[in-house]
Order: C-alpha cells, then sequence, then structure tokens
C-alpha cells in the first residue's frame, strides 16, 4: 500500500513538473516570437529609412575638384550613410530612357544640374533632422537647391511610431500575461510541497535553506523550458527565412542573439522570483492554514 501512494505521489510530481515546463516553454515562446517580431521590425525599418535619399544639385560653375572635395566631406559625416554622384550627363541619360524622348535635343541644351544623392543613417531619417540638414545645405554657396520628399519622410515617421507604440503595448501585455501564467504554474508545483515545507521549517530548517532547493528546482525547469521555446522558436526562424529570404533572419545574428538572450533571462528570472515568493508565503503560514 505504501509502494502504491508512493508511486502515486511521483508520478504527481512529475506530472507537475512536465506541466510546468510546458507552460513555461509555450509562454516564453509567444514571448520570443513577439520579440522577434519588435527587434526584426526595427531592422526593417531602418532598412526603408537608409533607402530614402536627399539629394543636394549643385550650381554649374561648380568645379570637378570642388565637387571631388565636397563629395569626401560629406562621407565623413555623422549622417551619411552613402552618397551617389550623378552628374547632369547621367541624368539625362536616364530622364530621356524613362520619357523615351530625347528632350536635350529638342530642347538643344540640358537644364539639368550636377547632384549628390545622400542615403542618411536611419536615425536622421526624420521630418525635423532632415529640414536641419536642409536647412544647413541651402546656406553653401555652391548649392542651388536641395529635394527630399518630404511628405513621404512625414507618413513614414508616423507609421513606424505607430507601429512601434502598439508593438511595445502588446510586448508589455504579452510580459506580464508571461509572469501571471509562470507563477502560477510554480505555485501550484510548490503547493504540493507544502507539508513539506513546514516540516522542514518545524525540525529548525532556516527559510533560506528550505528554499534553496525549491529556487534552484524552478530554475532548472524554467531553462528547460526556455530550450523548448528556443527549439520551436528556431523551426519558426528557419521556416520564415526560407518563405521571406530578404528578411535574412538566419543570418541576423545580433537580432537571433538578443531574442535568444532575453528569454533565458526571463525563465531565468520569472522562476526564481516566482518560486521565492511562493516558498515565502507557505513559510509564514501556521499549520493549520496549510489545509485551506
Amino acid at each position: 500500500m505504501g509502494n502504491s501512494y508512493d508511486s502515486y505521489q511521483k508520478r504527481r510530481l512529475q506530472t507537475s513538473y512536465i506541466s510546468v515546463v510546458v507552460s513555461i516553454a509555450l509562454v516564453l515562446f509567444m514571448v520570443g516570437i513577439l520579440g522577434l517580431v519588435l527587434l526584426k521590425s526595427t531592422s526593417v525599418s531602418n532598412r526603408f529609412k537608409e533607402k530614402v535619399a536627399m539629394t543636394l544639385f549643385l550650381k554649374d560653375e561648380v568645379s570637378k575638384k570642388k565637387i571631388d572635395s565636397l563629395r569626401a566631406s560629406l562621407q565623413k559625416e555623422p549622417f551619411t550613410k552613402k552618397i551617389v554622384y550623378i552628374s547632369k550627363k547621367q541624368a539625362a541619360k536616364t530622364l530621356t530612357k524613362d520619357i523615351g524622348e530625347d528632350f536635350v535635343k529638342f530642347l538643344g541644351t540640358n537644364p539639368l544640374k550636377n547632384g549628390i544623392d545622400i542615403y542618411l543613417k536611419a536615425a536622421f531619417v526624420t521630418p525635423e533632422k532632415m529640414a536641419s540638414l536642409e536647412k544647413n545645405f541651402k546656406k553653401k554657396p555652391f548649392i542651388a537647391d536641395v529635394f527630399y520628399d518630404k511628405p513621404l519622410i512625414k507618413l513614414l515617421t508616423e507609421n513606424i511610431q505607430r507601429i512601434g507604440f502598439w508593438l511595445l503595448v502588446l510586448s508589455a501585455f504579452f510580459g506580464f500575461v508571461a509572469m501571471i501564467l509562470i507563477n502560477s504554474s510554480i505555485r501550484l508545483s510548490i503547493y504540493s510541497k507544502r507539508f513539506n515545507i513546514k516540516t522542514m521549517q518545524m525540525v529548525g530548517a532556516t527559510k533560506s535553506f528550505i528554499r534553496k532547493p525549491f529556487i534552484w528546482r524552478s530554475i532548472r525547469l524554467g531553462m528547460l523550458g526556455a530550450c523548448i521555446a528556443l527549439l520551436g522558436l528556431g523551426a519558426v526562424i528557419f521556416y520564415v527565412d526560407k518563405r521571406i529570404p530578404s528578411l535574412a533572419l538566419l543570418h541576423d545574428y545580433m537580432t537571433l542573439g538578443y531574442v535568444s538572450g532575453g528569454i533565458l533571462l526571463v525563465a531565468f528570472f520569472i522562476t526564481w522570483i516566482s518560486t521565492f515568493f511562493a516558498t515565502q508565503r507557505f513559510l509564514n503560514l501556521q499549520t493549520n492554514e496549510l489545509y485551506y
């Protein structure tokens, strides 16, 4: 009879541990997916921003030496991602190809100007910063005009801010849900051991001594759940990379590192803090209160 009861208790304990691991794995998998979307959306938005160019149209009298000097100085500026020089001759060929007619022969002259396309770093692609750059460039005596798509920059900035805000809200919500679910699973697993906790306390064991094995067990379960979540996340990343190779998920080592590290840290922190307070609660209960 005793062996049968011990076997039953052991199965219950194993089932409890499995449910904790599964709960942690599922929650961390969802948190990992959301974290990946959040980080990758920033990367994608930066990629879009860095495709936006600000064009400097140069005056006709500016010499080639001066143009080369300007290109070299612009390349060293903190806002520059890359620069592309387009001569008025190149611009005329491109425009002729686009409209299907040689407008230079028709006009008898080339009205276009030499230009430098500046592709800015993502941090500088905002309406305020680009307006400031435009103002500074227009003060230069050799620059005839400055052009960039202002409505596009405004729309791009507003949409990115809106998407970023809602992603942060969702991240906070799922993070809160993750803490509640993992905390509940761990509390239930410790609840089944409440009499053992009280017995150890009654024979003189200190609170830290009683808590220690529970905390380490929960951390191990949390790390196991995190590893399962990472395996599931890896399968999703591999699938998405095959379907949408332009995202380059498998080669974005920084994002993958942040997501993996974040999942492991969340698993460690939540399991540690949840186990600490769960054991503390039972340690503070009176013996007659353990039955409720």
